[in-house]
C-alpha cells in the first residue's frame, strides 16, 4: 500500500497513460522510486518533454500524503493492476486503467456481469424494458453494470437493488463529484452495499465530455455481454457497443418502434449481427456459453507448456495479459526484431501467445 501512493500520483499527471506506466515501472522497478527521479531518469524510461515537465508540476503542486489521506478519508479503496484483486476481465481492455478508484465490495457474483445501457431520454417503454430484464437477470444471479447516466442506466441500478440483486456503476468522474448530481443517493446506495461504485479518475475530477466515451470501455470490459436498450444513432451506448465487439464481447440489442428516434440504435446494431433480446432467456443462453468457454480457456491455460529456449524465457517473462506492441516487447526482453518474429510465431503455435492485432500480443492464461 505504500506505494500506491505513488500510483495515485502518476495517474493524475496528465499524459502518463498505461504505456508510460509501464515504462516507469519497468525501468525504476517501482514508482516511488520513479516519483523521486529527475528529469535525466524520466528521459531514459521513455518519457518525452512534455510528460517531464506535468511530472515537474505535479510534484510541486501535489502532496502524495495528504492526497492519499484524503482518499482513504473517504472510505475509497484503490486497485493498481498489479493487485491480485483487479477485475481480470479489465485486464484484457485496450488501454487498461493502470489505477482503479471503488467504494463496496467485490463478490464472486461478478463474474457474472452483464451491461444494460442505453438513451438518457427514455421512452415508458424503455423503461418497462429495462425493469423486466433487469428484474430476471438479477434472479438469475447476474450482477449488473451501468454506466450510472440519466435514463436507462440510471434505471438499471435502481431495478438491480430493488430485486435484491448487485450492481457496478462506472463513473466519469471523481468518486467525490457524483453526476448527474440527482444520483447521489443512488451512489451512496450501491457504494454502501448495493454493489461497486468505480471509477479511473481520480479525487476532484468533474464531468468532462472526453471521460464518459473512455468510462464506457471499462462497462462493456467488466462484463460478459452488453444489452443495448433504446439509443440513437449518435448515442453514448453505441460507443459501449463498439468496445463490446473490440473487446469480444457479447452485444445484444432490444429491437422498439420503427417511428421512434431512439429505437435506431438498437436497430442499426441488429442490422449489423447483434444478438435480438425478446426475453430474458435470449441473453442467458448466450452468457452461459461465453463463460463456459472464458472457463475452458483458464483450463487449457493452466496446461500450456513452458518457455524452452532463452529467447521465449525472455518474451514470456515481459508477456502479459495486457496487450504489448512487438518493439515493445523486444526492447522488454533485449532481443532483436528477427528474433522475436521467430519466436512469438513459434509460442503462437504451441498456445503460449496470442496475437490480437496491430502487432500486438498476449499472454495465454495471463490475467
Amino acid at each position: 500500500m505504500h506505494d500506491v501512493k505513488y500510483w495515485l500520483a502518476f495517474s493524475r499527471v496528465k499524459g502518463i497513460g498505461p504505456a508510460r506506466f509501464q515504462s516507469l515501472q519497468r525501468y525504476f522497478g517501482n514508482l516511488e522510486e520513479a516519483w523521486r527521479a529527475d528529469e535525466k531518469g524520466w528521459r531514459a524510461a521513455g518519457l518525452d518533454s512534455r510528460c517531464c515537465q506535468a511530472v515537474r508540476e505535479a510534484q510541486k503542486m501535489g502532496d502524495v500524503e495528504a492526497y492519499w489521506e484524503r482518499v482513504q478519508a473517504r472510505g475509497i479503496k484503490v486497485l493498481t493492476w498489479d493487485c491480485p484483486e483487479y477485475p481480470s476481465r479489465l485486464r484484457e481492455v485496450h488501454q487498461v486503467a493502470p489505477v482503479l478508484y471503488y467504494q463496496g465490495e467485490w463478490a464472486a457474483a461478478d463474474e457474472w456481469s452483464l451491461a444494460i445501457v442505453g438513451t438518457r431520454r427514455m421512452s415508458d417503454y424503455g423503461r418497462q424494458v429495462t425493469q423486466e430484464l433487469v428484474s430476471e437477470l438479477v434472479g438469475q444471479g447476474i450482477t449488473i453494470v451501468s454506466g450510472l447516466a440519466r435514463g436507462i442506466d440510471g434505471v438499471a441500478h435502481k431495478t438491480a437493488i430493488a430485486a435484491g440483486g448487485r450492481t457496478i456503476a462506472v463513473m466519469g468522474t471523481g468518486l467525490d463529484r457524483v453526476y448527474p448530481y440527482e444520483h447521489r443517493g443512488l451512489a451512496s446506495r450501491i457504494g454502501g452495499g448495493g454493489g461497486v461504485l468505480l471509477s479511473e479518475y481520480g479525487l476532484d475530477t468533474e464531468p468532462d465530455a472526453y471521460h464518459f466515451p473512455q468510462r464506457n470501455r471499462l462497462i462493456s470490459g467488466l462484463s460478459l455481454g452488453v444489452v443495448v436498450i433504446e439509443a440513437g444513432e449518435r448515442s453514448g451506448a453505441l460507443i459501449t457497443a463498439d468496445f463490446a465487439l473490440e473487446q469480444d464481447r457479447e452485444l445484444f440489442a432490444v429491437p422498439g418502434s420503427i417511428f421512434s428516434g431512439v429505437s435506431r440504435g438498437p436497430h442499426k446494431l441488429l442490422q449489423n449481427g447483434a444478438k435480438l433480446v425478446t426475453k430474458v432467456s435470449d441473453i442467458l443462453e448466450e452468457i452461459e456459453v461465453a463463460m463456459t468457454t472464458q472457463k475452458v480457456a483458464q483450463t487449457v491455460a493452466r496446461q500450456l507448456p513452458l518457455p524452452e529456449s532463452a529467447a521465449e524465457v525472455a518474451l514470456w517473462q515481459a508477456l502479459t495479459g495486457r496487450p504489448q506492441h512487438i518493439d515493445q516487447l523486444g526492447r522488454a526482453a533485449g532481443l532483436s526484431t528477427a528474433v522475436v518474429n521467430s519466436t512469438l510465431t513459434l509460442m503462437e503455435l504451441k498456445g503460449m501467445v496470442r496475437q490480437i492485432g496491430g502487432m500486438k500480443y498476449i499472454r495465454v492464461g495471463a490475467k
